[in-house]
């Protein structure tokens, strides 16, 4: 049995407050039957007191770069090889999980921890941006997924699974301990996606 759980959420850009409160909203609805807090991860150290860690979306070379200032990348990275953190990557987050990036920057850095290759902005610009009810397996009636910018999944391999599709176009998956939404599920009240991460935190954990 779990006591606690501790989720961090990188905070160098993109919809960080938004996973807070998502977290937040678990916390209310969850909290009675074990410990969890969340934090903003702003330092290397914050990584020794997380069993999971949700990366935003944003800009995803942005995103790798800051990572790297901030002296944020390599811990992280370090844990994922370890295979002792939980992570979950939205958006410009799924891109930076990913082990492949069609045309990828040279000064895109990726942390290779899904077997999966993403293509960066594949459902067009900012004002192209949709929502549309898809179907996530594991989780029950259809999520409300919203796409701004968002990358799509172009093939996975291995021990990648496929977890969601918009039309033909994979959305989600998972590797493991690892999460990979190309959408913003925070940008949402439907606390499903965050709660299923939760899930998988507590099992490795457990």
């Amino acid at each position: 049995m779990v006591d606690s759980l501790v989720i961090g959420i990188i905070g160098v850009q993109g919809a960080v407050e938004e996973h807070f409160l998502m977290m937040q909203h678990l916390i209310d609805e969850y909290g009675s039957d074990f410990s969890i807090s969340a934090r903003i991860i702003r330092k290397a150290k914050d990584f020794e007191e997380v069993d999971g860690v949700i990366i935003p979306g944003g800009e995803s070379t942005t995103i790798s770069q800051m990572l790297k200032k901030k002296l944020l990348f390599n811990p992280l990275e370090q844990r994922i090889k370890d295979h002792s953190i939980c992570v979950m990557g939205t958006c410009a987050g799924c891109v930076l999980l990913a082990k492949q990036v069609v045309g990828a920057p040279k000064d895109l850095s990726l942390l290779y921890a899904m077997d999966m290759e993403v293509k960066r902005n594949a459902f067009g610009r900012q004002r192209e941006s949709f929502e549309r009810f898809i179907d996530i397996k594991g989780i029950g009636k259809l999520f409300p997924a919203v796409f701004i910018r968002a990358p799509v999944i172009t093939k996975v391999w291995e021990s990648c699974q496929i977890l969601a599709r918009s039309d033909d176009a994979i959305v989600m998956a998972e590797d493991n301990t690892f999460l990979g939404v190309s959408f913003h599920p925070e940008l949402t009240k439907d606390l499903r996606v965050h709660n299923y991460f939760l899930s998988k935190v507590e099992k490795q954990k457990s």
